[in-house]
């Protein structure tokens, strides 16, 4: 019998996940595993996962969405892993070292990494990747994440180089495969190559692309010559698109889909009568939020995003989204706060304070109310809800909120080409605040600020952050920014949802990673009868 879950169940399960500051200084080499099955992990068997959100694409390279990265980190690895003790360890390099002056990395790299194709990774694959994706000209949501790299140098076929223009950080927090990982050099010299990557996977991950038919499902298959023999361990792994969260619940009691990670969080206590079904709950690095656009005429004025901050109840919107299942937080994801965030207490604009939000609506000028239109995005279905609780909290203002639902795909291309209008958020962070914040929230050119906002100190704080090496220093730097932020209101963000993993039985040693992602999947195997 499954037993019964609530937040007493598992308590707020977060704590532990801090960011360990990042080395900046002497020499120093370091090497890490990577993350192994338990003893006993069987070979052999198939995994079929639900989803009510699939990825519009699968290149890691220019396609930003997070359903598109939970899936392809299986596939495409980078030199660095974001491990879920929210620190940076080796992967496809095996150590690094750093020089005195903190400008020049050194890795040392795998000699038996294969890519899907069947050839070996050289250092001369790692220099093309990441020159590729640091190349703002190809096209890369995350191309500003590698600005500080200024040249990668191969010194031998099994070590790279790179030189720096200023000290970064987060640099190895970078160095992961959020976006792009490592791919055969020259694979992009071909026109047809980003569109290849739905039917053909070139990475170097424990498994392979096998068919993605989009609205329908996506398959994985084991890569027989992964670097890591214990890992890897089910032929093939199926994730199937359902069309909400109804159908997931009815797909897991039947046995038609063997785990998913819920979207609406509560829906687990339907299920706790299934003596075939295990429920876990995971912490999480990421956050819920409110973007609000500055070039959204309605919300240039300071008054009136600051007004709905104060409107905003972020507790009745967590409840009315995802039950009791999450963490309401101020401007850190919950898995980041004690590490990186600021003292909620000391943050401006934290509602619900409607009083002063109307004296705040007046002084825009909009006494008389505003008629505004916040966008959503269909399948992810915390955000049905929580749109009609929002428009109940900002009706008292005077503001009229319409509810437009689009597609990821359209979602994603207002967000990249910065017409995010009024919009629900939905995103997972890798633990490090210059990777959370940089590209999200700098000015241009640097950063790709999204949302319009265009804060010279608010960039300044930024670029002194991913320069500072002592932890200490740079969490007081992350602070004053964190203030900033809540001042100037280009967000509002509500809360992190914790992630409830559903499964059968007969699924062993799977961990869902903090960042949402399915990292997991390389280390689970499946019991067989």
């Amino acid at each position: 019998m499954t037993r019964k879950i609530d937040r007493r169940t598992f308590g707020k399960g977060t704590a532990g996940l801090l960011l360990g500051g990042t080395f900046l200084g002497g020499a120093r080499s370091v090497r890490a595993q990577y993350a192994a099955p338990a003893e006993g992990g069987m070979r052999g068997g198939k995994l079929t996962v639900g989803s009510i959100v699939e990825p519009p694409a699968l290149d890691p390279f220019h396609q930003g969405a997070d359903a598109r990265i939970q899936v392809t980190v299986l596939m495409y690895q980078g030199l660095m892993f974001e491990d879920a003790s929210g620190t940076a360890k080796p992967l496809l390099a095996e150590s690094h070292e750093l020089s005195e002056d903190g400008l020049t990395y050194t890795f040392r790299l795998r000699r038996n990494a294969v890519f899907h194709g069947g050839r070996p990774m050289t250092a001369a694959d790692v220099k093309y990747s990441y020159d590729y994706v640091r190349n703002p000209e190809n096209g890369s949501p995350g191309a500003g994440d590698y600005a500080t790299i200024e040249e990668i140098t191969v010194l031998d076929d099994h070590t790279v180089q790179m030189r720096l223009s200023e000290p970064n950080a987060a640099l190895l927090m970078t160095l992961t495969n959020k976006y792009g990982g490592v791919v055969p050099e020259g694979y992009f010299d071909d026109q047809a190559a980003r569109a290849r990557m739905n039917q053909q996977s070139v990475g170097t991950g424990p498994y392979m692309l096998a068919q993605f038919q989009p609205n329908s499902f996506l398959t994985l298959k084991r890569n027989p010559d992964y670097w890591n023999e214990s890992s890897g361990l089910l032929d093939e792994i199926t994730f199937v698109y359902l069309p909400n969260a109804a159908s997931m619940l009815v797909a897991l009691r039947s046995g038609r889909v063997d785990m998913a990670v819920l979207s609406r969080p509560q829906d687990a206590a339907q299920l706790e009568d299934a003596a075939n079904l295990e429920i876990r709950r995971f912490p999480s690095f990421n956050q819920k939020s409110i973007d609000l656009d500055l070039a959204y005429e309605p919300l240039a004025p300071l008054e009136v995003r600051q007004a709905i901050a104060l409107a905003v109840d972020k507790t009745k919107l967590m409840q009315a989204a995802i039950g009791g299942f999450g963490t309401v937080i101020g401007t850190m994801p919950a898995g980041m706060q004690e590490g990186w965030g600021a003292p909620v207490d000391e943050l401006p604009n934290q509602g619900p304070d409607l009083a002063r939000a109307k004296e705040l609506m007046a002084k825009a000028g909009h006494g008389g109310g505003l008629e505004l239109t916040l966008t959503t995005i269909i399948g992810y279905d915390w955000m049905d809800p929580a749109a009609v609780t929002l428009a109940e909290q900002l009706k008292p203002i005077g503001i009229d909120l319409q509810i437009n639902k689009v597609d990821l795909g359209v979602w994603i291309n207002n967000f990249r080409s910065r017409k995010m209008g009024f919009t629900f958020n939905d995103w997972g962070s890798q633990p490090d605040p210059s990777l959370l914040f940089y590209r999200h929230f700098h000015k241009q050119p640097e950063g790709a600020d999204f949302r319009n906002w265009n804060d010279g100190p608010g960039s300044e704080l930024l670029d002194k952050g991913r320069q500072e090496s002592d932890p200490a220093k740079r969490r007081a730097i992350y602070v004053d920014f964190q203030k900033r932020l809540a001042e100037q209101v280009p967000t509002i963000m509500m809360f992190s949802s914790d992630h409830v993993v559903v499964s059968s039985r007969k699924v062993k040693n799977y961990r869902h990673h903090p960042t949402g992602w399915y990292f997991g999947l390389a280390d689970a195997w499946v019991e067989q009868a």
